[in-house]
């Protein structure tokens, strides 16, 4: 089965996408019967196409030579991803553009499109789907086209798989995790005494923190993956606003100490309780599962009526997970499509 996909967004996560196609190309085959044919590319400077594919390897090697979209063969002048779905035919979009959540774009708006169409999107964009839940499953639902999001909550931790999947007929009567690796890691950096901007600045050369990085420290990656969350498997209809968000921005070595001192460590942690939503730093006791979530971890614990307290852990300090969970959602996309159609 020849997928013919979209890359939006030619970043971190989009080339370790690329990277994986290539050494797992075999294994696909094998397993899955799939090949993902990259018939579109686009970045911040526009869209190319070639109707019999691009390599995987020439893009990244474009890409690590500084080269965008703009300058490879088959690049559409003032065309747009929206405008290449009217005529080029296009199975399957990886959207991994960078997250906005004023106003979603372009990755809703690209959403949107491809939905609309009956095209599939696999996100690791939480853009879309922290604005926009319930209209975009709508609209998937309506033309029959498949919307995936695992990668937008803890890269390869499958925390939505096993919510929606696993914990059948199951009430979450609580849930808390840390959801943002680099502000677990600036924090455990900083209690050791390295300053916050060393840390940040390594976290940001991994590839880890948010173009952005007040989306991580100031806690709103960690809001954004709660909402979602909150939507898919609690059962929610939320969104930012009905979220109390505090970041990690004030907190000194001094408060990390103190807290040590007391047999506790300060985590940012993202909280679902009697039905309220919050992320916070909070000094949590020693021996505690989520005190023990540390550096480049993160972890989710899941309070539930019939299936007993889950806890969950991922140590990712790379995008390679979270691409990975790109993969998988896509793989199981098809698989299911193919399954439903030999029935």
């Amino acid at each position: 089965m020849i997928i013919k996909t979209a890359l939006v967004g030619l970043g971190s996560v989009n080339k370790n996408l690329l990277t994986i196609l290539i050494n797992k190309q075999e294994r696909l085959h094998r397993d899955h019967g799939i090949c993902f044919q990259i018939v579109c590319v686009s970045d911040s400077s526009g869209v190319a196409v070639n109707l019999d594919g691009f390599e995987a390897q020439a893009i990244i090697n474009h890409k690590n030579a500084g080269k965008r979209a703009s300058s490879f063969q088959g690049f559409r002048k003032g065309a747009s991803i929206q405008d290449v779905l009217e005529d080029t035919k296009i199975d399957l979009i990886f959207e991994a553009s960078p997250v906005d959540l004023k106003t979603g774009e372009p990755g809703l708006g690209i959403t949107r499109k491809a939905l609309s169409m009956g095209i599939s999107v696999v996100l690791a964009n939480k853009g879309p789907v922290t604005l926009a839940y319930e209209e975009l499953q709508n609209l998937a639902r309506g033309s029959g086209a498949a919307l995936e999001m695992s990668a937008t909550v803890c890269g390869g931790l499958p925390i939505l798989n096993i919510g929606r999947r696993d914990l059948i007929a199951a009430d979450i009567n609580k849930l808390q995790g840390i959801f943002n690796s680099t502000s677990n890691f600036i924090l455990d950096e900083m209690a050791t005494g390295r300053s916050y901007d060393d840390a940040l600045a390594e976290a940001q050369e991994r590839g880890i923190a948010e173009a952005n990085p007040s989306l991580d420290v100031g806690g709103w990656d960690t809001a954004n993956k709660l909402v979602i969350i909150a939507n898919a498997i609690l059962r929610q209809t939320v969104t930012l606003k009905d979220v109390d968000v505090t970041g990690i921005e004030k907190i000194t070595e001094a408060d990390l100490k103190a807290a040590q001192t007391e047999g506790k460590q300060i985590k940012l942690v993202a909280k679902y309780e009697n039905d309220k939503l919050s992320v916070e730093p909070i000094a949590l006791p020693q021996d505690s599962f989520l005190a023990h979530c540390t550096g480049w971890e993160m972890a989710v614990e899941l309070h539930t009526d019939i299936y007993g307290i889950m806890y969950h852990k991922l140590w990712e300090r790379e995008p390679v997970p979270t691409a990975a969970s790109m993969l998988r959602d896509a793989v199981n996309i098809f698989e299911n499509r193919a399954h439903n159609a030999a029935l």
